[in-house]
């Protein structure tokens, strides 16, 4: 049996691949708590649909996640999923350029964030009847292959898969699945230097070809939808011919 639409919380819904996410659940009849930064962007997202539960938060504010868990559960009395998905590029550069305060933010949202947030999850799925839920990461093409000069970004996404494990291994007794999804090239404001050109490996200038983010809420949908016995870890989802499987 499929899992029915309950609850969930998404971060970074108040744009590209987040509010795609967020609508596609919404449509599907999921009570959606949408949290991020702008509050406007979160209700443009929502676009006055009667499941979605506005609450700005920034992810890396320990107190700040725990209120908008707290607001999920006070609005619905459970959570059945959260997306993990509030991420930021970060600086950009070699390692000898990147500054620390830059690097400490891109942590801070990315990996911190994301642990604080399926911290909350996670103690509620623990204790709510019926027990158990689901978290699902974004953990990007970059928690697998890297870019020239994206130490920051890169090296948090890694640590993303290194939580879905860990959260997947602890969840087990209490019915809490966890997977990832890892997006090269979608369709977003994040991409748009792609349509432009972005350096190689090889030092050269290339023009990527992107997709269109639909196919990953679907993806997503697909995961969510799987019943608490089944579960995907890792799903990856990119454009057909970008620069990825291969040499060079």
């Amino acid at each position: 049996m499929r899992t029915e639409p309950g609850t969930a919380v998404v971060t970074g819904a108040g744009s590209g691949l987040g509010r795609v996410i967020s609508r596609a659940l919404l449509d599907d009849g999921w009570r959606v708590a949408l949290a991020g930064r702008r509050e406007d962007a979160l209700r443009e997202t929502a676009a006055e649909s009667e499941g979605a539960l506005v609450v700005p938060t920034d992810v890396a504010d320990a107190d700040a996640v725990a209120a908008l868990f707290g607001a999920a559960t006070d609005a619905w009395g459970r959570l059945d999923l959260l997306v993990n998905n509030a991420g930021m590029t970060g600086p950009v550069g070699t390692p000898d350029q990147v500054d620390v305060d830059g690097w400490q933010a891109t942590v801070g949202v990315n990996l911190t964030g994301s642990f604080l947030c399926a911290r909350e999850a996670f103690a509620i799925m623990r204790a709510q009847e019926p027990q158990g839920g689901r978290i699902v990461n974004n953990g990007s093409i970059a928690a697998h292959t890297g870019r020239p000069g994206g130490i920051a970004y890169t090296s948090t996404k890694h640590a993303i898969t290194g939580l879905t494990k860990s959260i997947a291994l602890d969840g087990r007794p209490f019915g809490i699945a966890c997977g990832q999804f890892d997006v090269g090239n979608a369709a977003t404001d994040m991409t748009a230097r792609m349509r432009e050109g972005i350096v190689q490996p090889n030092g050269e200038r290339m023009v990527e070809p992107t997709f269109d983010p639909v196919h990953v809420a679907d993806a997503v949908r697909y995961m969510v939808g799987l019943p608490l016995d089944a579960n995907v870890p890792f799903l990856t989802v990119m454009a057909t011919t970008m620069p990825y499987l291969g040499r060079g």
